[in-house]
């Protein structure tokens, strides 16, 4: 089944996310059906809040050829997609700076600096913890949806001078959702 996405200005993007206390099938439904969506929408991450539920889920699958070539073989042994229930990062080290987009900010992106590597620990479908150390894109993309889980937006991220240059796409977003 394929969600509609939560765009700007709906509430349900502001609600922290409840953790997953059992690992059942609607879990694995909801799993399958939030990466049948981030297909459906060309993304390469998606969050449980960004399809108006609450459970500490997201999932990510970041096509190879999106990886710079030197993360791409840091990150060789991590299987896609990715499924994280529970997540949390660890560990974060460095910096890199680049554009990030949102499907729930349609058609916005803007330059965010994020850690260059991170640890994350998640539990699988399966109900095993596994810890994971990350590069690059799938780092950034790990941040970005832990972000959602702890309700900080994209527009959270921006910088004033970023906030004027999209705002009327900020306003016609929460017009939209009234």
């Amino acid at each position: 089944m394929i969600y509609p996405i939560v765009t700007y200005g709906n509430e349900a993007l502001r609600a922290k996310s409840t953790p997953v206390a059992d690992i059942n099938e609607e879990i694995r439904k909801l799993a399958e059906d939030m990466l049948e969506t981030m297909y459906a929408s060309h993304g390469v991450g998606l969050a449980s809040e960004q399809v108006g539920r609450s459970e500490s889920i997201c999932v990510i699958d970041i096509p190879p050829d999106a990886e710079k070539e030197e993360c791409r073989e840091a990150n060789a042994a991590v299987e896609m997609p990715l499924v994280l229930i529970n997540p949390q990062i660890i560990a974060a080290e460095g910096e890199q700076r680049d554009e990030e987009g949102c499907l729930s900010f349609p058609q916005i992106s803007v330059q965010v600096t994020r850690a260059n590597q991170v640890t994350a620990s998640f539990s699988t479908l399966k109900g095993e913890r596994k810890t994971i150390t990350v590069y690059g894109l799938l780092a950034r993309a790990i941040q970005h949806e832990l972000d959602h889980l702890d309700s900080v937006l994209l527009v959270d991220r921006m910088n004033p001078v970023q906030k004027m240059a999209v705002s009327g796409k900020l306003k016609r977003l929460q017009r939209q959702n009234r």
